[in-house]
């Protein structure tokens, strides 16, 4: 039996900043397909997704999505959504059945 003077206060974040240890996109159906060659660097995929999902290399003068984190990445849709068709009216993301 659980003695609830054990249990800590619901909504308090023990160990703040510790969201990328967790694996969390195991459970999703689709998945985003990141075509590098339609991307404009908008980085809408970046600002709207809500898992941090989107890889960047920041290493130059501006970051730059450079693919999916599929560890974290629910397939929720978000990214693909907001993504402008831009290049030639295709866009960088589209979601995609997941193999397994």
């Amino acid at each position: 039996m659980i003695n609830t003077k054990d249990l800590h206060e619901g909504g308090i974040i023990r160990d703040p900043g510790n969201a990328t240890t967790y694996k969390t996109g195991d459970w999703r159906t689709f998945v985003p397909q990141f075509i590098e060659e339609n991307c404009i660097q908008c980085m809408f995929c970046w600002i709207y997704c809500p898992d941090t999902a989107i890889e960047l290399d920041t290493s130059g003068d501006k970051p730059k999505v450079t693919g999916i984190i599929m560890d974290h990445c629910k397939g929720c849709g978000i990214c693909a959504h907001e993504c402008p068709p831009a290049k030639k009216g295709k866009s960088a993301l589209v979601m995609v059945r997941e193999e397994k």
